[in-house]
């Protein structure tokens, strides 16, 4: 009644000279540039942190200082391949995984 009833109009094709030659390769630009940046800002900080903490526990020997986990500081008294003997008080020694360790101090640091 006051409501006239509404066609859709068929848009016009657009020229041939207007299209792209790339195609979707721009659509997808924004994607792959996110990629990158996601890269060089998270993944790959990561995989260097990963890389000095591995070295800082394979270069582990007998005598260093080193802080655990859980925020144990002790001596390394025994070391295996998988496991390390540390002393955290005198004539108390714990047994943990190698990569428990978190940070190897400088000698002379627990007394």
């Amino acid at each position: 009644m006051f409501i006239s009833e509404a066609f859709a109009q068929a848009a016009p094709a657009a020229p041939a000279a207007a299209q792209s030659p790339f195609g979707g390769l721009t659509g997808m630009l924004p994607i792959v540039l996110m990629f990158v940046v996601l890269y060089f800002v998270m993944i790959r900080p990561q995989m260097k942190r990963q890389k000095e903490h591995k070295a800082m526990i394979d270069a582990i020997a007998k005598g260093d200082e080193v802080v655990v986990g859980g925020g144990v500081l002790g001596k390394i008294t025994k070391t295996g391949d998988n496991y390390l003997h540390v002393e955290i008080a005198s004539g108390v020694e714990v047994q943990v995984q190698r990569s428990a360790v978190v940070q190897v101090l400088p000698k002379g640091t627990i007394k």
